[in-house]
């Protein structure tokens, strides 16, 4: 990985994901673009689709904070920002931008301290075609890539998040790949092909041990997270479903509002 997009705002959570795009950048040698990317608060700059007062301010903080951040480090970078903050304008634009990077690394939203659209992690990471890690916006981050655990179900969203993700995979001290299965889910056909995830993986140089799980109570979503939780896992990589229906995307939602570490997530 040789280019991080981070986005940023004025929002309470901008200098910890700052903070994490940097130790990566230096951890890969990477260059990392800062792009700030604000919904606008102002009624009448969202109607004539031009920056307020207040949204320039908040850009130049965060532009000087980023700059600064970049030279104590040592790490190359450059600096963006969107020219006003219309909603539609700044899930579309930060979504395209992110397709210039390695990897962007964006916030996870929360409705009380969040200053962008609520759909915004889920479209970049449905739109822009490159693998995006959510940072949560509670508690501290002090390493990711640490300790993983795979989200597996063999589906082609899993096998672009597994691949992407084989950077970090193969620093890190402990792999664990999770299949959850629900209870009244078919057993594999005997006579279908013996693939084995973690020969794969082994192949790449990752050495990984399987737990193989059945939800019978609380919902796949929630046996993810809480035997990541019990793993001490720094860092969950997982494939993000579009889906169709009412149901679309259900499971990538579900994570995107509760999870409670860093996901790394491919669609």
């Amino acid at each position: 990985m040789k280019e991080f997009l981070v986005h940023l705002d004025g929002g309470e959570r901008a200098g910890l994901r700052l903070e994490v795009a940097i130790d990566l950048a230096k951890r890969f040698g990477a260059r990392l673009t800062g792009l700030f990317a604000q919904a606008e608060s102002n009624a009448p700059s969202v109607v004539a689709r031009r920056a307020s007062d207040g949204l320039n301010a908040a850009a130049d903080r965060i532009s000087a904070q980023f700059h600064k951040a970049l030279a104590d480090a040592g790490v190359s970078g450059q600096w963006m920002r969107l020219s006003h903050g219309e909603p539609g304008f700044v899930v579309a634009e930060t979504a395209f931008c992110a397709r210039y990077a390695d990897m962007a690394i964006l916030g996870q939203w929360e409705q009380e301290t969040s200053r962008v659209p609520e759909d915004l992690a889920e479209e970049v990471i449905l739109q822009s075609g490159r693998p995006v890690l959510v940072v949560p916006y509670a508690g501290e981050v002090a390493s990711i890539g640490n300790s993983i655990t795979i989200a597996w179900n063999a589906s082609r969203e899993a096998a672009r998040a597994i691949h992407d993700a084989l950077p970090f995979l193969k620093g890190a001290r402990e792999v664990t790949v999770l299949a959850v299965r629900e209870p009244d889910a078919p057993a594999p056909a005997a006579d279908l092909p013996q693939v084995n995830i973690i020969e794969h993986l082994a192949a790449h140089g990752v050495r990984a041990k399987v737990e193989r799980l059945v939800d019978e109570e609380i919902g796949v979503m929630d046996v993810l997270l809480s035997r990541a939780f019990d793993l001490g896992s720094d860092l969950l990589v997982m494939g993000a479903h579009s889906g169709s229906g009412l149901r679309r995307g259900s499971g990538t939602r579900f994570i995107l509002h509760h999870m409670t570490l860093p996901v790394l997530m491919s669609n």
